[in-house]
């Protein structure tokens, strides 16, 4: 897909311990590409990273992207010339109950990472990843576009928001006059293999019906984009080697979402996912008291269509299918590692 750009280009890549972190890891592995990777601790159990042993595939460089001064020391020491922020606190319900955890790590830590980014001129591409949360959303049903306000009711959707205007600020005070071009991009929800997250739909559906046991649904009504985890990914890594190579004129924010047919509600969802399983596959409305989420979530992609020329190529149904396949092989104790590469050569060569 990326005619061999990766190849030998020294990547650095935060949060690879995460669910889409670890599918980065090992994609940019199987690219040829150098990758320093800081991250904590894989922040579920099983993990990605460990079931598809991320960490022979990268070097592990520093954890904890709060702390300013390793972090700074690990982006001086590795030189990168593509950095890719994903480190972050990715959940919404958690913001609630560890508002300043949250904020720290998703503001701060961003400032910090773009801090050591400031004093490394080896940097020529640097991806920040935010969120399709990040908007202020008034739930009209209108997808956004770039150029909307942001915003956030609970603490990780600000934290996000906020994400977003401190890259802002660093680019126009500090990047907008030297080779180091930076991006944000804001990505719908993101479904695949290898998400074991608490609260969050799939990884709770797998659990639940793994054990044999009902699913709890929380809302069902609730719309989101849903899209693999391997379309968004394809467009960071797009978007940094364009950043690579023509510079400035790549700069900005971009949203990264499936096509309009796959914003699909929670409940279809579920009965899709449900129907792929197969036996043991059931769900339970949860009518308890939740604390408030967004219930109307689509983004506008128009610009990274025509400007960046990237579309997804997977639909809804694909996408489910992929991550139903995947979860399976691990269920049944399969090669996780062999069917993550697998998925990453299959999506490579779709058209």
């Amino acid at each position: 897909m990326f005619s061999n750009f990766y190849s030998g280009k020294r990547v650095f890549l935060t949060g690879h311990t995460g669910f889409k972190g670890a599918w980065l890891a090992l994609w940019l592995e199987q690219m040829g590409a150098q990758v320093a990777a800081y991250s904590l601790e894989p922040p579920s159990s099983p993990s990605l990273w460990s079931l598809a042993n991320v960490e022979g595939s990268v070097k592990r460089v520093g954890g904890d992207i709060n702390n300013a001064a390793d972090i700074s020391a690990a982006v001086r020491s590795f030189k990168p010339e593509i950095v890719i922020h994903m480190a972050a606190q990715s959940l919404v319900r958690p913001s609630y109950d560890n508002p300043l955890e949250t904020l720290n790590t998703n503001v701060m830590g961003t400032a910090n990472l773009l801090e050591a980014i400031r004093h490394t001129p080896h940097v020529r591409s640097v991806i920040i990843v935010t969120s399709d949360k990040c908007y202020e959303n008034q739930e009209t049903g209108t997808p956004f576009v770039e150029s909307d306000p942001m915003g956030g009711h609970d603490p990780y959707s600000a934290s996000k928001g906020c994400a977003e205007l401190v890259t802002a600020s660093y680019v126009n005070s500090f990047f907008r006059q030297n080779s180091t071009a930076v991006a944000t991009v804001r990505a719908g929800n993101v479904i695949g293999g290898g998400d074991f997250a608490v609260d969050r739909l799939i990884p709770d559906m797998v659990r639940a019906f793994k054990a044999g046991n009902p699913v709890h649904i929380r809302s069902p009504h609730a719309t989101r984009p849903w899209q693999h985890v391997l379309e968004p990914l394809s467009g960071y890594l797009r978007l940094a080697k364009s950043l690579f190579e023509e510079g400035q004129e790549y700069v900005g924010a971009w949203n990264f979402g499936p096509a309009k047919e796959s914003v699909k509600t929670v409940g279809e969802v579920v009965t899709f996912f449900s129907d792929l399983w197969g036996e043991g596959a059931a769900h339970q409305i949860d009518q308890s008291e939740q604390p408030h989420e967004a219930k109307l979530l689509g983004l506008d992609c128009s610009k990274v269509n025509n400007e960046l020329g990237w579309k997804p190529k997977t639909d809804f149904e694909k996408a489910m299918e992929m991550t139903a396949e995947w979860y399976k092989e691990w269920a049944n104790a399969g090669d996780v590692r062999s069917k993550t590469i697998k998925q990453i050569a299959e999506f490579e060569a779709l058209k």
